[in-house]
């Protein structure tokens, strides 16, 4: 089979497309022939070294889409044929650039017939992050006001409507040329996050219950500023420590609860990827495909996702 694989860690100039022999399933695990894969920043941070994968050389993607080839001997509930998607691959496991991939049962989903392949791939890793941040760890209820950093981005677009599905008043923050797009996905305020009033429009808004930052670092005493007593504040990317914190004592007077989290510390990813094909099969979560890209261009759609604006996913089509 084709794949893509990086035998060294580095930019995405080391990704290539090689022939390899097609994995077999175990016991307990699909093989599934993969009809899309999604792009994730995540997948940088793995090939250049930031966060460490399996042995090299290594196939890079979370996210895939595709029909069950076959299934392995203890397998239930899933037989050849099915569509399905998944994703919390391209960590311990090679990942989903690939023609085939094999997965345990535990991480995938059935696709509904009405959702694309390139919308099951593209909602998986951003869906289930969505879902664990707002309603695992925040807790989010209908009624509450809800903040969301970056609304434009993977996580963040989905996450406006899964809150607004939850019942949540929405703000989100994005470039001006996604405001109408993001207010048409459920958000009731949608603000420019470079506007010097920003905190002084969030309040405005409402002052937000829950917080969904990907960008700790920079925003960690912004969210105590603008935030209600008891707020609850979701950290998620790359960065999440609470280097820019400057004013302990003001978010100890909001009783602020701040957790940290990782997609692929979800306990039961397939339970959750069942909840999200049914919102996107009733329309309720529109997974947003900006890029598609052919396997041989994955190296393209890396350098794309980190270093590109765009509202909401990168996909590769097999």
């Amino acid at each position: 089979m084709r794949a893509v694989r990086y035998h060294e860690h580095g930019g995405s100039d080391v990704l290539r497309v090689d022939d390899i022999d097609r994995p077999e399933p175990d016991d307990a695990e699909l093989l599934v022939a993969v009809r899309a894969a999604a792009i994730n920043p995540v997948d940088t941070y793995f090939r250049e070294g930031s966060y460490q994968p399996g042995n090299l050389p290594w196939i890079p993607g979370s996210d895939f889409a595709g029909v069950v080839e076959a299934v392995g001997t203890e397998v239930e509930g899933f037989e050849s044929g099915d569509r399905v998607f998944g994703t919390g691959l391209g960590n311990e496991r090679q990942g989903t650039c690939a023609e085939y991939v094999t997965t345990p049962t535990d991480r995938v989903a059935p696709l509904p017939d009405g959702v694309a392949f390139d919308e099951g791939a593209a909602v998986a890793l951003v869906g289930v992050t969505a879902w664990r941040a707002l309603i695992d760890h925040a807790g989010l209820e209908p009624g509450e006001t809800c903040l969301v950093h970056g609304g434009s981005g993977g996580v963040g677009h989905v996450a406006v409507q899964l809150a607004t599905a939850a019942g949540a008043r929405v703000t989100t923050t994005a470039s001006e040329e996604y405001h109408d797009r993001l207010e048409a996905l459920g958000a009731r305020t949608v603000l420019d996050y470079a506007r010097d009033d920003l905190a002084d429009a969030v309040r405005e808004a409402g002052e937000p219950d829950v917080i969904l930052d990907h960008r700790l670092d920079d925003y960690l005493q912004f969210d105590a500023d603008v935030a209600t007593l008891g707020a609850r504040v979701v950290g998620i990317g790359n960065e999440g420590s609470a280097a820019g914190f400057e004013n302990v004592a003001g978010a100890r007077s909001k009783e602020l609860t701040v957790t940290l989290m990782s997609m692929f510390n979800t306990p039961d990813i397939s339970a959750v990827l069942e909840r999200l094909a049914r919102l996107v099969a009733d329309g309720e979560v529109v997974p947003e495909i900006a890029g598609v890209y052919k396997l041989d261009e994955v190296d393209s759609a890396q350098a794309d996702v980190v270093d590109t604006s765009f509202l909401g996913k990168l996909v590769v089509e097999l």
